[in-house]
């Protein structure tokens, strides 16, 4: 009797280890990686495409309100930050000689093409432009003199002023070609009035 039922056991084991049958072939591991890798989202490149597109329009047109506003939020990561902010606001007080170094260039390059009327009298025409060349980088020689005196003056007070801020690398660049640029060019807008100097950039007694 006990070996009857230990044969029925024995019998009944391999029935039991049999999976269902599923109907469809198993995947290879590779179609399962594949699988995976799949989107979520139907593959539309062109839908993309124009996603994107509106994203990029979208970034661009607020960040050409911030430059006209100062928006902080949206302006180009050059401009960012409050050193940024104050050198901006200071340069825009003040009236700089600097300002017309880009004008007196201008002024150079016509100055140069009218020679060219002079050739009946070249002495003269050589005594002109030795003198505008002269007046030319005499007025350059200043503008960098005048670009670091500024400088010095906005990194002492705005040290003073915010003193756990740091500077960062490339703003004397940035303060002195905003100098250079005619106030009506300047970019980001001037949101300071002529005189409206930031807090802390006036000496203090």
């Amino acid at each position: 009797m006990a070996k009857k039922d230990s044969a029925d056991q024995t019998a009944s084991e391999p029935s039991a280890e049999q999976p269902a049958k599923k109907g469809r072939p198993t995947r290879t591991r590779r179609e399962a990686e594949l699988a995976n890798k799949r989107p979520l989202v139907p593959n539309d490149r062109k839908l993309a495409k124009q996603i994107e597109r509106e994203k990029r329009n979208e970034a661009y047109a607020r960040q050409q309100l911030a430059l006209q506003t100062g928006d902080e939020r949206y302006l180009p990561y050059r401009d960012k930050g409050k050193a940024r902010r104050f050198t901006r606001d200071y340069i825009d007080a003040r009236w700089s000689f600097s300002e017309f170094l880009l004008p007196m260039m201008l002024l150079f390059l016509v100055v140069s093409l009218g020679i060219g009327l002079l050739g009946s009298n070249p002495e003269l025409a050589t005594t002109v432009m030795l003198a505008v060349t002269v007046a030319l980088y005499s007025f350059f020689v200043f503008s960098i003199a005048e670009g670091i005196w500024v400088w010095q003056k906005i990194k002492r007070r705005f040290n003073a002023h915010y003193p756990k801020e740091i500077i960062p690398k490339g703003t004397w660049f940035y303060c002195y070609s905003r100098m250079i640029m005619a106030r009506r060019w300047r970019s980001p807008k001037p949101q300071a009035a002529r005189g409206e100097f930031p807090d802390g950039a006036r000496k203090t007694k």
